[in-house]
């Protein structure tokens, strides 16, 4: 492994946060359909699952038999807002969840109960019958012709089709699957629009790639991440830790006269536990589930997710990533006396019945550079066409006295020789620079009757680098990730191709054990890995990556290997992928800031309203001027509530994120969500005990 130096282009490329969704909340629509969600998260089994929120229910409940046993305009207000907080909260995971079940609603269309042409063998005949397909068993085969829709999850056995997988991608064009090879996986309830197929079933009733999207955009099945689990347990112990200064504080109040009743103490413990982030956490995690899904990617549990926004290194194949994967003519080289013209009127004919995509870029290359007209097959009737194939390598056409061949260098050489010619050096000085600069070389000579064979000049095929990579892999790098690229060629093609696109380094002439043991190297060394693969022998790598992206077009062990999938089959999309992991980091970093910073803030709210009546000293932390203590508290708990519905469209839709170093972002958190929340307090709670205090029995 070569490592290659590159050089920062300071154009940033579109990701991830070009694709932004908005706030879920703002449509009307689904607040009405969240929010019977969110009244049913009231049970308290459900709430204990969120600490935090589980003690504000609690308070909350507390301070209504309060509210009942000593009646007061002050004590009943409280306890609505209080019971808003915990509704706001689940609110918000609702309106998250609720996002994903429009999705959800789609793919249960998709997974309608089909019949099964069972394939069956009965002695030297192959019978087929009919079954529901729920009665499905993995191993069984089933044939599917045209217009019928695929009753299971499988992999193609025989045959090839066209398909329709609009139902599960989105996408209306459909798309080739075929046995052998790493296009053979099909899924239940797509649809068959060509020929015929023989699927053998891999997946069990239930266990479907559908059922899977299903239980996963809804939220159903996503398991807590290690950081989030971490977290909650920060924000536990931070409300123990204020829940039992809360305890000792009513005995203090009681021996220094300033007795506070049980709405305000659990008034003051649910202003001053970290309320803000505890409501917003699960949503923070759903979102980030939902924006890959909004991009067609499917995560198979919110950790891999997690795992993308830390990724370190990132593996990426050449062909079809940082490719086109289609060679295409560059460049025509003439060698001797040939002039261009001649070299390109002899390479057009001989690429006439070249299909290839190589071959079609010859003709265009010819008719673009040297104003050849593009011709037919059917305008030279006496020429026959010789095609390409393995053995020979090469291929051409044979006219009335003349003879023209275009293929592999080594190949050509050989014809020339063999029809008395004697090839230059020119060629070979040729041949090896177009190699050494990693693109390929084909060879165009002719033989003229009653002359001696002759090369004419030699054709460079380069592997065109897609548009803006360079740009993409200079943010990669700005993001402090390392790039590899994969690849299948020689070393000298692969050193031309990665300084070019600009990743930082590449594997040569790589096979599934070697890269294998790069994701091993660079876990050992304590960085996180992310790739992508389609085929049988990437499952091995796709189950060693941190983050393992799987084409859905590829077969089933690769599905089943990696643990996201994505369903466009598009390998660039890792990129995105990555962006999308870092957002949610950052948001829920951001948000956590922001909600302890308000904390702080609110101590100046509630505390100097609570003693000041007994120690006039602290009425000179009241730098808002508040009204009176019983409006200052109920201001601050109507804060705590709102600020809740405030950020859930920025939970929901991330924030913004920007290619920087770690000390820049944390500036940045510090100064736009520390400073924010510090401040934010002292404006919001202001304005509403301007409002609360006009009200009778509390200003």
């Amino acid at each position: 492994m070569t490592t290659l130096t590159t050089h920062p282009a300071p154009a940033p490329a579109q990701g991830a946060s070009a694709h932004r969704v908005a706030g879920g909340l703002l449509d009307p629509r689904m607040l009405l359909t969240s929010l019977p969600d969110a009244l049913r998260k009231l049970d308290p089994r459900v709430m204990a699952r969120n600490p935090v929120m589980f003690v504000v229910e609690v308070g909350a409940a507390f301070s209504t038999v309060s509210a009942v046993l000593r009646p007061s305009v002050f004590a009943w207000t409280v306890v609505v807002w209080l019971w808003l907080t915990v509704i706001f909260a689940n609110l918000s995971e609702a309106v998250a969840e609720g996002r994903g079940k429009a999705q959800a609603a789609t793919l249960r269309r998709a997974k309608t109960e089909t019949t099964a042409r069972l394939v069956a063998s009965a002695g030297e005949r192959i019978e087929t019958s009919e079954i529901p397909a729920s009665q499905l068993r993995v191993g069984d085969r089933v044939v599917v012709e045209a217009g019928q829709v695929i009753p299971g999850d499988g992999d193609v056995v025989e045959g090839v089709a066209s398909v329709d997988e609009s139902a599960i991608t989105g996408e209306s064009a459909p798309v080739i699957r075929e046995s052998g090879g790493d296009r053979s996986s099909v899924t239940g309830g797509t649809r068959v629009l060509s020929d015929r197929i023989v699927v053998e079933i891999t997946a069990k009733p239930g266990e479907s790639f559908i059922d899977k999207m299903i239980a996963l955009v809804e939220g159903a099945s996503r398991q807590k991440t290690p950081n989030e689990i971490a977290l909650n347990i920060l924000l536990a112990s931070l409300t123990i830790v204020f829940l039992a200064a809360t305890a000792t504080l009513q005995p203090f109040a009681i021996y220094s006269g300033a007795e506070q009743s049980i709405v305000v103490l659990v008034a003051l413990l649910v202003c001053l536990i970290p309320t803000t982030i505890g409501a917003l956490l699960s949503a923070i995690g759903i979102a980030g589930m939902d924006r890959l899904v909004q991009h067609n990617v499917l995560a198979m549990s919110g950790r891999a997710v997690e795992a993308a926004g830390d990724v370190n290194t990132l593996l990426l194949d050449k062909t079809g990533t940082i490719t086109l994967g289609n060679r295409q003519a560059s460049e025509l080289l003439p060698v001797g006396d040939c002039s261009a013209a001649v070299l390109a009127d002899a390479a057009q004919l001989s690429s006439l019945a070249d299909e290839t995509p190589e071959g079609r870029s010859i003709v265009v290359l010819a008719k673009r550079e040297h104003g050849l007209r593009e011709r037919s097959a059917g305008e030279l009737p006496s020429a026959q066409f010789v095609p390409f194939t393995a053995q020979t390598r090469m291929s051409g056409v044979d006219l009335p006295g003349r003879r023209v061949r275009k293929g592999a260098a080594a190949a050509v050489m050989k014809w020339v020789r063999e029809n008395g010619g004697h090839p230059t050096e020119e060629v070979g000085g040729i041949v090896d620079a177009v190699s050494t600069a990693g693109g390929t070389p084909l060879v165009v000579a002719e033989h003229v009757e009653g002359r001696p064979a002759r090369a004419l000049g030699v054709v460079h095929l380069k592997d065109i680098v897609k548009e803006g990579m360079r740009e993409r892999f200079d943010e990669m790098r700005r993001m402090g990730i390392r790039t590899v690229m994969i690849t299948g060629d020689n070393p000298l093609t692969a050193r031309a191709i990665a300084q070019e696109a600009g990743v930082d380094d590449f594997l040569a002439e790589a096979t599934p054990e070697d890269k294998m043991a790069l994701i091993k190297a660079e876990q050992e060394g304590g960085r996180l890995v992310a790739m992508t693969g389609d085929g049988t022998n990437d499952a091995p790598a796709l189950a060693q990556a941190d983050v393992g992206v799987a084409m859905n077009s590829g077969t089933s062990s690769a599905k089943e290997a990696g643990n996201m999938v994505d369903l466009d089959s598009n390998p660039t999309k890792l990129i995105e992928i990555v962006e999308i992991g870092k957002q949610l980091l950052i948001t829920r970093g951001s948000l956590t800031t922001f909600s302890i910073a308000n904390d702080v803030a609110k101590y100046f709210a509630i505390i100097p309203a609570m003693f000041a009546g007994v120690f006039p000293g602290l009425d000179r932390l009241n730098v808002m001027k508040l009204a009176t203590p019983e409006s200052a508290i109920l201001s601050a708990v109507i804060f705590n509530a709102l600020i809740i519905v405030v950020l859930i469209p920025l939970a929901l839709r991330g924030v913004r994120y920007t290619p920087s170093s770690a000390a820049a972002m944390l500036r940045r958190n510090l100064g736009v969500y520390g400073l924010g929340g510090l401040a934010a307090p002292f404006v919001g709670i202001k304005l509403i005990d301007l409002l609360v205090s006009q009200i009778p029995g509390i200003g």
